[in-house]
């Protein structure tokens, strides 16, 4: 069972991402404040969850929080500040969008840098720990998704809309049959060497 909160703060947001190992698209990340009535059975890591569950719990999602947002931090972006950066970035421009403003942050991972006065909590698979951060991880997954779902129409021989930009053989494919679009992040190894041994 997940917990709701770690820190003693009433307004404490959970913040995630959703692309970073992507090839193409942007880095999304939600943050999310839930109020203390919030409880949810079936709300977890949005990787533990089928697409039907997520799409299920988005609007359960934003009709409960306090406050919630997401931001997409896209391809030239990540070229720029390298895609660990991006994915910070992307987390903190969530928070700075929230109404109210967060008193305390929980962040998935290992990794962030301060933002303003607010005290945060980096937890290491906290998306299986604690609500917010699931429920954020929900909603960077879920708006990324439906991203790539756009973009797919523009390049439909990538098949977007199934891989959402990670590193399938299939999508390496159409990468190496019709080289990267506009897209794609150049700043990531599109495809891996090509080994041949002479035999």
């Amino acid at each position: 069972m997940l917990k709701l909160k770690y820190s003693k703060f009433k307004l404490e947001c959970g913040t995630d991402e959703a692309g970073r190992g992507c090839l193409a698209g942007p880095v999304t990340a939600a943050a999310v404040i839930l109020p203390k009535s919030f409880k949810n059975e079936v709300l977890n890591d949005s990787k533990q969850l089928s697409e039907t569950k997520r799409e299920v719990l988005k609007p359960i999602i934003e009709t409960q929080a306090i406050a919630f947002a997401f931001t997409h931090v896209y391809e030239d972006e990540i070229d720029k500040i390298n895609i660990l950066n991006a994915s910070i970035l992307a987390m903190q421009r969530s928070i700075l969008q929230l109404n109210p403003k967060p008193e305390f942050i929980i962040v998935d991972g290992n990794r962030f840098k301060p933002l303003q006065d607010i005290p945060f909590k980096t937890i290491v698979k906290g998306d299986s720990k604690f609500l917010s951060i699931a429920a954020a991880s929900v909603l960077a997954k879920t708006h990324r998704d439906a991203y790539m779902l756009k973009i797919h129409q523009e390049f439909p021989m990538y098949n977007w809309k199934q891989n959402k930009g990670y590193p399938t053989k299939e999508h390496r494919d159409a990468i190496r049959k019709y080289g990267p679009t506009k897209y794609h992040r150049k700043s990531f190894r599109l495809l891996p060497e090509q080994l041949k041994l002479e035999l």
